[in-house]
């Protein structure tokens, strides 16, 4: 009884989350920390992409706008609310998420096409390849070629 009356006000002051509402999510406590944490890593391990590549411009940029919040707020409600991007919780599982999409950028490396790379133009009057799926419109209603002849004829009434 005696820790109830005590222990009740106390969690009540620390604004502890019971609950993402979102299955599987669980709440963490120190989400702040932790996302601080990730977003320092995810700055450091970026910088194996080359400079001028999109990729890294775009993850440079929302990781240290993401991480500047984190850094000027101390309540998790408020970090969500000025980043807007849902639960702190959902923006750790970003994160990391982030993270493994750079280990896997910097496998791949997409920025890597050689300089001698060709590639198939087709124009439009050369024939498509097999391989290639043709996507053909149906045909349009009549209406439309008779406003079209109106408007080239300049006979469109208005």
């Amino acid at each position: 009884m005696f820790l109830r009356r005590v222990a009740r006000p106390l969690m009540m002051m620390a604004k502890v989350k019971e609950t993402t509402g979102i299955v599987g999510l669980d709440v963490v406590p120190n989400a702040r920390e932790v996302l601080i944490n990730l977003y320092r890593k995810t700055l450091e391990e970026i910088k194996a992409v080359p400079e001028d590549e999109g990729y890294r411009k775009a993850v440079e940029s929302f990781t240290r706008h993401r991480l500047s919040v984190c850094q000027e707020e101390g309540d998790s409600e408020m970090i969500e609310k000025r980043l807007g991007c849902g639960q702190v919780e959902e923006l750790i599982e970003e994160a990391q998420d982030e993270l493994k999409l750079i280990g896997h950028m910097n496998e791949w490396k997409p920025w890597g096409v050689p300089d001698d790379y060709e590639c198939e133009v087709i124009e439009n009057d050369a024939p498509v390849p097999k391989h290639i799926p043709l996507h053909r419109p149906g045909p349009l209603p009549e209406e439309f070629y008779k406003t079209l002849e109106a408007v080239t004829s300049g006979t469109l009434e208005t």
